[in-house]
């Protein structure tokens, strides 16, 4: 047996790691794989096998090693040499209990690891599946950037794992090759933010494709990183350590290369939560999906180069929550749906809204379907003001029955439009209650 060990990891997305993985590789005479993703609130998921179990991971560039974080009861996962150790990371908690686990095999169609090393976080509030609206077991990151050209194809929906010796590049002119900087296992880029028409402030940006956001600035006011004054305090997201606050803004302008993305969407992170210095490593903040997802990407790691090229998300205006809800998945409930009118005549009797489905008398059909409530609600917001709480639970949206739709399409709906009406209904208490709210910019 083993003999268990425990060691403070200041933050595993930092820190190299030798030996202990063989690395990924493409099956014999394969010279790329291509593999489709979702895109959900504008981060990469992929389907990867771990030990033989079909899980999905986010594709997350600022992580190192692969991290397991949502390993339920149903999900049937042999690891292997495991040993205990705590994780540090962003957040405003204290570090939380993991285990570390080598030897383990991953598989994403023919890209290959009979050696891994990944980290299960035991922490069951450490969970994105609920804010997401699909089941997500972790994250992975370097390691499969690290042994591929990867190439990213946000306008598809598509990645194209190529084996760096048989890579050959194709010449485009209207794509640009920029330098890649690759420090303890993660990448970063140069870029400009504009704060008005004139004054450009050079940064250094982590390359995060696990987060949402458009690009995370850390203040810094003698580099001139100052917080715009139309600005609101907001939940910003997760860390491995807990909820990460800050406030939410929009700059004149993100520059990468030759490219420049207008009034784009930022957050300014509350420093508190990069109280340790390793974290922050020299840089100015980081870029997101809000922005990568405009380009059509190839990361060549081994070759420090990343090369983008617009598509048709460029031009696309950045969504703000102007209602000021957040919502989750919240388990599982009942709703019943009348399939016969008053003579008895069955309507649209194949229409499916859950998977657990019981007939009553032929006339009325019970559904098992997600849930979702308010996770969390802006001060000073229309939702707020009108009257809704936390843990309120959504049942429709301008009349619309939300239990069939997508979570993100919920958060689309309430989010239309400036000044459109929204009229949500909800149930509190075993009470059904009805909201009205008009839609406002975020920074009046």
């Amino acid at each position: 047996m083993h003999t268990k060990f425990k060691f403070l990891l200041i933050l595993i997305l930092c820190i190299p790691f030798f030996g202990f993985s063989q690395g990924f590789e493409l099956s014999k005479g394969k010279k790329f794989e291509k593999v489709k993703f979702q895109l959900i609130n504008n981060l990469i998921i992929i389907p990867i096998e771990v030990n033989g179990a079909k899980l999905s991971f986010i594709l997350d560039s600022g992580v190192s090693k692969p991290i397991l974080f949502n390993v339920s009861d149903q999900d049937s996962i042999q690891l292997k040499n495991v040993s205990e150790i705590t994780i540090r990371g962003l957040g405003d908690g204290d570090p939380i209990q993991a285990l570390s686990s080598k030897g383990n095999f991953f598989k994403l169609k023919e890209v290959r690891n009979i050696n891994q090393l990944l980290y299960v976080v035991l922490d069951k509030e450490m969970n994105f599946s609920p804010s997401l609206g699909i089941p997500i077991h972790g994250i992975i990151g370097y390691d499969l950037f690290r042994d591929f050209v990867v190439e990213v194809n946000y306008s598809s929906q598509y990645i194209k794992f190529h084996d760096p010796e048989f890579y050959v590049e194709k010449e485009n002119s209207k794509s640009q090759k920029l330098p890649l900087y690759i420090r303890r296992n993660k990448a970063y880029i140069d870029g400009n933010v504009g704060f008005n028409e004139v004054d450009e402030v050079s940064v250094k940006l982590l390359v995060d494709t696990g987060s949402s956001d458009a690009v995370w600035l850390f203040e810094d006011e003698d580099k001139g990183l100052d917080i715009p004054l139309q600005n609101y305090e907001d939940f910003l997201g997760k860390g491995l350590n807990g909820k990460i606050f800050g406030k939410r803004t929009k700059v004149n302008s993100i520059k990468i290369g030759e490219f420049s993305v207008k009034d784009a969407k930022a957050a300014f992170p509350d420093m508190n939560t990069f109280s340790n210095a390793t974290i922050l490593a020299g840089r100015n903040g980081s870029v997101g999906g809000g922005i990568l997802k405009r380009f059509n990407i190839i990361f060549n790691y081994p070759a420090k180069e990343i090369t983008l090229k617009k598509n048709g998300n460029f031009a696309k205006p950045f969504q703000y929550n102007m209602c000021g809800l957040q919502l989750q998945h919240n388990g599982v409930r009942y709703i019943a749906d009348r399939i016969a009118d008053r003579r008895g005549v069955v309507m649209n009797s194949e229409r499916k809204f859950g998977d657990v489905q019981i007939l009553m008398q032929n006339r009325t059909r019970l559904s098992l379907v997600p849930e979702i409530i308010v996770s969390g609600i802006r001060a000073g917001s229309p939702a707020q003001e009108a009257g809704l709480k936390e843990g309120d639970i959504i049942l429709a949206v301008n009349g619309k029955r939300i239990h069939s739709i997508k979570l993100q399409e919920v958060m689309k709906m309430l989010n239309e439009k400036e000044g459109k009406r929204i009229r949500v209904l909800i149930e509190r208490y075993n009470t059904d209650l009805l909201f009205s709210f008009v839609l406002k910019k975020a920074f009046e």
